[in-house]
């Protein structure tokens, strides 16, 4: 897929996830088949930028490109200076967050906060675009505020008119949160108002999935969130249902032991062993979640404080594992 000026392997993207899409999650995420991924939301608030958890966010060493990095905020100026900063740090794509619908971050007005305000919506994409000229701009966002207003058709134009390369849209409402199902005709009528790309994003959680939303709205791309926790080899699974129409079985119990370890390595290198062995219990109890006798394990795994001793309680698990059933055979429902 062409993409920007890049070309990516395919049109999967993975979704930007605060606390979760950090620089090994998204190299993993790549590593088995997604074509395009997006860093955790940074703080457009300058005072910010040198904190470590900022710095660890805009990390993307040895990653591969395109580097797109997503910014939010609810001011013009500060918003485009947060998109001059990254790009002088690497970013080679901006995208713009208007579409978390988290408390702390809609109580400031941005996020996904910023459709109820059109105009400045315009005004902070138009400065955006104006800071870094050089640099594609994108944007995310959903489908509204809540289910009387329903304004993402208005906010796609919004953004194509300010110089915005390629939208995504997740197909809830920021009432909505996530729950619900996804409403994909928003995205599908958003994708005939408008000429640059559309990616559409919500509730994809399998091959078959993928397929039906892209033949359903005409996108030119799947974004997938929450489903790739603890499951990154969805993307190469999607891949392949798109390409050939048939579904690869299972990941054996072996391969996820060795993603899973390659994962927790790398986290541990990445922010330090005292907080990795914290940020990789939750990544532990998505890999394990709809595995028969895991609850135990995810329980225990809670008390462990060194990496030594996680790596040796996740061996003993999947060694168990192994030795039962060649195979996990992971609920859909359980794994989504």
């Amino acid at each position: 897929m062409d993409f920007l000026g890049f070309h990516l392997s395919n049109n999967l993207f993975v979704a930007p996830m605060a606390g979760v899409t950090d620089r090994p999650f998204r190299q993993l995420c790549k590593q088995l088949g997604a074509g395009f991924a997006v860093s955790e939301m940074v703080t457009s608030n300058s005072l910010l930028y040198g904190s470590a958890k900022t710095l660890r966010r805009a990390n993307h060493t040895g990653e591969v490109s395109p580097i797109s990095v997503q910014i939010a905020g609810a001011d013009p100026k500060m918003m485009a200076e947060a998109a001059k900063y990254n790009v002088d740090h690497g970013a080679q794509i901006i995208d713009i967050n208007m579409g978390c619908p988290a408390k702390k971050v809609c109580n400031v007005m941005a996020g996904s906060a910023l459709m109820q305000q059109e105009p400045l919506v315009a005004k902070i994409l138009e400065a955006v675009v104006a800071a870094v000229p050089n640099t594609p701009v994108t944007l995310k966002f959903r489908t509204g505020w809540n289910s009387e207003n329903k304004n993402a058709p208005t906010i796609a134009r919004i953004a194509e008119a300010s110089g915005i390369r390629a939208v995504a849209i997740h197909g809830r409402t920021r009432a909505d949160q996530y729950m619900g199902e996804a409403e994909y005709d928003t995205i599908a009528l958003v994708k005939s108002l408008v000429r640059i790309p559309v990616i559409a994003n919500g509730d994809i959680t399998t091959p078959q999935k993928a397929k039906f939303v892209l033949d359903t709205t005409g996108a030119d791309g799947v974004m997938i969130g929450r489903a790739a926790q603890g499951r990154p080899w969805i993307f190469r699974e999607i891949a392949h249902y798109l390409n050939t129409g048939q579904i690869l079985p299972p990941p054996r119990v072996a391969e996820i032991h060795t993603v899973l370890r390659h994962h927790l390595a790398d986290l541990y290198e990445f922010y330090g062993e005292e907080t990795g062995v914290k940020i990789a219990r939750k990544h532990i109890s998505w890999y394990t979640k709809g595995i028969a006798s895991a609850a135990h394990f995810r329980h225990a795994m809670n008390q462990i404080q060194n990496p030594v001793a996680q790596l040796v309680a996740t061996d003993e698990f999947f060694y168990a594992q192994a030795a039962a059933n060649d195979r996990l055979l992971f609920d859909e429902a359980q794994a989504a």
